[in-house]
């Protein structure tokens, strides 16, 4: 009688093991999609602070050409200084405005795009982004490449998925960036370069 009840016994502790490994090797799984993930948002705060830093020292720059300030203190103007900057640019009136630099139109992230296909969904930011930039022929915008990633099926797992994909390409010795948030191939079929 206590052979059974002892088989019974065992076969239970025997897959209650079994269900612990299972759930240990899940929730190793997910630990390791964490750091991951984290190490992908360090990048990316690395990132942001790298262009908030070009980006004040690109405000400093401008406000010191049109004032005359100090670019060595990296201090900003005071408030005298930037009306006294802003009349001195504004054109006096009859007198017609100076030339404006047309920069290109930043594509728009669109709101619920839907998949019109599955090309990339088992593929890297970098291996889609090949092949999206083969196709153009020419660089794009990180916002037009998530859009055509979306429409290719391509999921993303992080909050700023733009970001991601600008990290990504940055980080790889494939893509050069040409313009601000613009990327193209490094080297292109030999064919389309002669």
């Amino acid at each position: 009688m206590d052979r059974p009840y002892n088989e019974n016994l065992l076969s239970r502790l025997e897959q209650n093991l079994r269900q612990t490994r299972a759930a240990r090797m899940h929730a190793a799984a997910r630990l390791r999609e964490l750091e991951a993930e984290a190490d992908s948002v360090r990048a990316e705060l690395a990132e942001i602070d790298t262009l908030a830093g070009q980006t004040q020292a690109a405000i400093c720059r401008l406000l010191s050409s049109v004032i005359g300030a100090d670019t060595r203190s990296f201090g900003f103007p005071s408030d005298a200084e930037l009306e006294a900057a802003m009349r001195q640019a504004t054109p006096a009136r009859g007198h017609a405005p100076a030339a404006v630099e047309r920069r290109p139109q930043i594509p728009i992230v669109r709101d619920n795009v839907e998949a019109l296909s599955d090309r990339f969904m088992d593929r890297t930011i970098p291996q889609a982004v090949t092949l999206l930039l083969r196709e153009e022929g020419g660089p794009l915008h990180v916002n037009e490449i998530y859009n055509r990633l979306l429409e290719g099926g391509f999921k993303f797992t992080g909050q700023n998925p733009t970001i991601s994909v600008a990290v990504s390409l940055n980080r790889n010795t494939r893509f050069r960036k040409v313009a601000p948030g613009t990327f193209d191939l490094v080297m292109r079929d030999a064919s389309k370069a002669s």
